[in-house]
């Protein structure tokens, strides 16, 4: 777009909007009895023209013509401001697209920026998207303002900033010393610049010049939606000590500055395998550790960019989350795995109606028959010989959840097993209610049962940075170990995790899981499993049961893994 020509141009067009919008209103003469405005979406010659006018003002560096023409002229005008003095842009050439549709008020755009700082230039360019809307008070189509429109990096409380680096770069290595970047391994891009924030001055490398996104202090961050199991129930992610939830990002270096090299615990094999599996899938994560040391070997997202579900996700776990409360069932002698166990078709408890995925019952059976079917009843049966803290303690004594300490070396939840009382706690018991886990968790879930301990999942060694690695306040005994092993292996042989696990062999356990969500037409699907010195754990949103949907992705890291 070229200022010289568009600028005239649509000065012009932004004329005829308003008399456009005048005659809308009902004006006759010059004059209008203020009763009526324009209503409806904007057409589409009012998209193009109001999109082409903020584009040229912004391009032309008038920030008050450009931020008068969105819905928020204060935050796009600092904004804005900011873009040429502190992301340090001395010129932008904006060239829009074409929307969608004819009619969408959505429209592409294209950046090509001169960042200039300490006597060089540098050119950056990329694409970014604003949307348009009608303001009902007065029926004026505008941009409607979010820090997006600027770069779509930015959310709220962010800044492009160009200056010196305040960390180093770093050269992250897997565990064989091989290089690990964002364009390889897309789901590890987060990751990179949350190691980087965590360990860049540890690494020992040097400081360079960059534009990059400064991330505003970091707050609790939404995922997914309401699970079912009571009034209020949130899925919101936790802020670690490691790292913002989201860390700074590098965008352009104009100085690269001399990175560090960072070992990670990362399987450059088994991480492969991960992105493999996730990018065929939607809103799918995974995590692999291993059991005996507790190092991540791999971690995936179906989306890489944006947020990362499998460290930071807080979902509630459904039935995988039976693994937990069975621990608990055998220490207190409230179940045996060949003991007579109930499992009705429903079980009433704190005036709720629980049942079995399609209302099945076991008649005579043992706690092995329930765990390997992961009846619901089965569980609720025991409800009102628990106390209300009994899973929390579980939760947090033996496998180390939910006491807020992990420290993997970039952000992550740590799980959440709350004290809740009556139906919510029984609830709780099936992995609904208030209980909210992701991938990691349950990873660390399924390595504990296999090793015995509980092992803090980790990224870098605590050596790099001498840290405190979480430890659990108990093991649990090898007995209930042993039970556990012998409940999650007959799943995998003969139970409903049977075809994901088949031919895995005898040192191989797993657990499936469906948990239910408000405005879901499908559950989210869970599974965790082990094998050998290797434990995994994915969850599928809103695509099933998880046998078929995140068994096969834990099926595939069982048999890369190393």
């Amino acid at each position: 777009m070229h200022p010289g020509v568009l600028g005239g141009a649509a000065v012009a067009i932004v004329c005829g909007v308003g008399v456009a919008a005048y005659a809308l209103s009902g004006g006759d003469g010059g004059k209008s009895d203020g009763k009526t405005v324009a209503t409806g979406p904007p057409t589409a010659a009012e998209v193009r023209t109001t999109t082409r006018a903020f584009l040229t003002a912004w391009e032309k560096g008038d920030v008050a013509a450009a931020a008068a023409l969105t819905d928020d002229r204060k935050a796009a005008r600092a904004a804005l401001t900011a873009y040429r003095e502190e992301a340090k842009v001395s010129a932008v050439r904006l060239k829009p697209g074409k929307p969608a549709t004819r009619k969408s008020p959505k429209v592409p755009f294209k950046a090509a920026a001169t960042i200039s700082y300490g006597g060089k230039d540098k050119r950056y360019a990329y694409d970014s998207t604003l949307s348009v809307a009608r303001r009902a008070a007065d029926g004026k189509v505008l941009v409607s303002w979010q820090p997006s429109v600027v770069h779509p990096e930015l959310r709220d409380g962010d800044r492009l900033v160009t200056g010196a680096a305040g960390v180093p770069p770093i050269k992250a290595v897997d565990r064989d010393g091989g290089p690990l970047t964002a364009a390889k391994y897309p789901s590890l891009g987060t990751v990179l610049d949350g190691l980087r924030e965590k360990f860049g001055k540890e690494a020992g490398g040097k400081a360079g010049v960059e534009l990059r996104v400064v991330r505003a202090d970091a707050k609790a961050a939404a995922d997914g939606k309401g699970a079912k199991g009571g009034k209020g129930s949130k899925d919101a992610a936790a802020k670690k000590g490691d790292a913002k939830d989201t860390p700074d990002k590098t965008l352009l270096a104009l100085s690269p500055g001399t990175p560090g090299t960072l070992k990670t615990t990362i399987s450059a094999r088994t991480q492969a395998a991960a992105e493999k599996q996730t990018a065929k899938r939607k809103q799918a994560s995974v995590v692999v550790v291993k059991p005996s040391t507790g190092e991540i070997l791999a971690v995936a997202n179906s989306n890489p960019g944006g947020f990362n579900t499998a460290f930071q996700g807080s979902l509630a776990p459904g039935s995988t989350m039976k693994v937990i409360t069975s621990s608990m069932l055998l220490e207190k002698g409230l179940a045996g795995v060949d003991k007579k166990h109930p499992c009705p078709k429903y079980k009433a408890y704190g005036g709720w109606k629980f049942q079995n995925d399609n209302k099945f019952q076991i008649k005579g059976g043992t706690f092995r028959a329930s765990f390997a079917r992961s009846c619901n009843t089965a569980f609720i049966t025991q409800a009102e010989k628990l106390s209300n803290d009994d899973l929390t303690k579980q939760a947090q004594d033996v496998f180390g959840l939910g006491r807020d300490n992990w420290s993997i070396g970039v952000s992550s939840f740590d799980g959440a097993v709350p004290v809740q009382s009556h139906a919510q706690m029984a609830a709780s018991l099936i992995g609904q209610g208030g209980v909210r886990m992701n991938p990691l968790n349950m990873a660390s879930v399924a390595a504990t049962v296999k090793s015995g301990t509980f092992r803090q999942p980790y990224l870098v060694s605590p050596e790099v940075d001498d840290r405190q690695l979480a430890t659990a306040p108990r093991k649990m005994s090898g007995k209930t170990a042993s039970a556990l092993r012998d409940l999650m292996h007959y799943t995998g042989v003969s139970g409903t995790a049977a075809k994901p696990m088949a031919g895995l062999g005898s040192d191989s356990g797993a657990k499936t899981g469906s948990a239910e969500v408000d405005g879901q037409k499908k559950p989210n699907g869970w599974f965790t499993a082990y094998r050998g010195d290797v434990a995994a754990a994915a969850v599928v949103q809103a695509a099933g049961h998880g046998g078929e949907t995140a068994g096969p992705v834990v099926r595939e890291m069982l048999l890369v893994g190393k």
